[in-house]
């Protein structure tokens, strides 16, 4: 693994898609925490909003600013020369994210996303994880809310448990908040295209190394009557039991026999039944494009919550985790998931990839495989709670 000397470069993170919903709040972050001498850039194809980002940030004049658009190559290789973090934003990934990711591997730079997407995920892996191993660039996914609560929560919660032994973890996820065009637009993108969606996992498996003497298993699971956190448990068909699986296939610590569910957590039966036929039909929606163009235009890219909605927002996820005769309660919780935190999430990874002594990675690599403890302890001072609730 060579780092390609990263250290010579002129930033140590870059933002890229800095003037987005998303992107406005993370620079907003970086600017009130960011540690005095880290250097630091916005990136966008607008160099006119990008300036004017840059008035609004505090110490706005010591902030770097690049021209780059995912249409124009050259400009996103030279963006991945200058960084030794590449932080991006710009989503749907499946469409507009795969050239930032091979220029990054290309590079020697480590490239982070927000995506929720498991078609873009697989994709990389068999494209780019290989050429990411021989420079040493770390190529780390879903560094919000999608997936950063369920992928450490589960990290957290096997570490309260014995070492060696089968292991079995449930998450209940409960959130109240709202999402923005870039999500919406995101999640609409993936639901349609489902088969393709099913194509890449099935190429990654191929390409994927057998797990040789140990078991990982992230089986959906069946809705019920969750008694552990008294609430229905309705199965998530979303990334993150896809990232916990690929962190316990990568430590050893998750046990020879390991299996993680994942379920939203719903107070009232009428809300869980109107939940699911509210997915269902957007589902259903989204595969016919006349219906999908609709649906387009309700929430565009680039609009979100208004600061008064996300100050009321929040997010816990309750972990339940058993093995070797014992039991283990723990939770991940904070305010806004899909924007304040998801800002904070997205910035304390990037100082933690570019700041922090970390395990030596390279290629797709999970938050906890890449960053773990160290990551935790970021957000743990930032603001988000993990904690054990109880043991037994």
């Amino acid at each position: 693994m060579s780092r390609l000397n990263r250290t010579d470069r002129p930033y140590d993170i870059v933002l890229f898609g800095a003037t987005g919903f998303v992107g406005r709040l993370t620079a907003e972050y970086l600017a009130a925490h960011a540690p005095d001498g880290l250097r630091w850039a916005v990136a966008g194809r607008s160099v006119e909003k990008l300036e004017r980002l840059r008035e609004r940030l505090p110490g706005g004049a010591d902030i770097g600013l690049l021209r780059a658009d995912v249409s124009d190559l050259p400009s996103l290789r030279e963006l991945a020369g200058h960084a030794r973090v590449v932080a991006t934003t710009v989503g749907p990934y499946v469409t507009y994210g795969e050239e930032l990711v091979a220029a990054c591997a290309d590079a020697g730079t480590d490239c982070l996303d927000l995506t929720g997407e498991p078609e873009f995920v697989d994709l990389v892996y068999v494209r780019h994880d290989a050429r990411a191993r021989e420079t040493g660039a770390r190529l780390v996914h879903a560094c919000g809310f999608d997936s950063v609560p369920h992928d450490l929560g589960v990290y957290f919660t096997v570490r309260q448990l014995p070492e060696g032994v089968p292991l079995t973890v449930d998450g209940f996820v409960s959130v109240d908040a709202s999402f923005s065009g870039g999500t919406f637009a995101s999640a609409l993108t993936q639901v349609a295209r489902q088969r393709r969606m099913r194509a890449a996992a099935r190429d990654r498996r191929r390409h994927e190394p057998r797990l040789v003497g140990r078991r990982v298993s992230v089986p959906t699971g069946t809705p019920r009557f969750a008694k552990e956190v008294g609430a229905w448990a309705l199965p998530m068909p979303t990334i993150d039991p896809q990232l916990v699986r690929r962190s316990a296939r990568a430590l050893e610590r998750y046990g020879p026999d390991f299996r993680y569910r994942q379920y939203a957590a719903v107070r009232h039966l009428p809300v869980a039944v109107g939940g699911v036929a509210a997915v269902g039909a957007l589902v259903a929606a989204a595969q016919l494009p006349p219906a999908r163009r609709w649906l387009s235009g309700r929430l565009k890219p680039g609009e979100g919550p208004s600061a008064e909605k996300r100050a009321r927002s929040w997010f816990s996820v309750r972990f339940v985790g058993e093995g070797g005769g014992r039991r283990v309660c723990t939770e991940v919780a904070g305010g806004d998931p899909g924007y304040d935190e998801t800002a904070k999430m997205f910035a304390e990874s990037a100082l933690c990839l570019a700041l922090d002594e970390l395990p030596p990675t390279a290629g797709q690599v999970t938050t906890a495989v890449a960053m773990g403890d160290a990551l935790i302890d970021r957000l743990r001072a930032a603001g988000i709670r993990f904690r054990v609730a109880a043991t037994r």
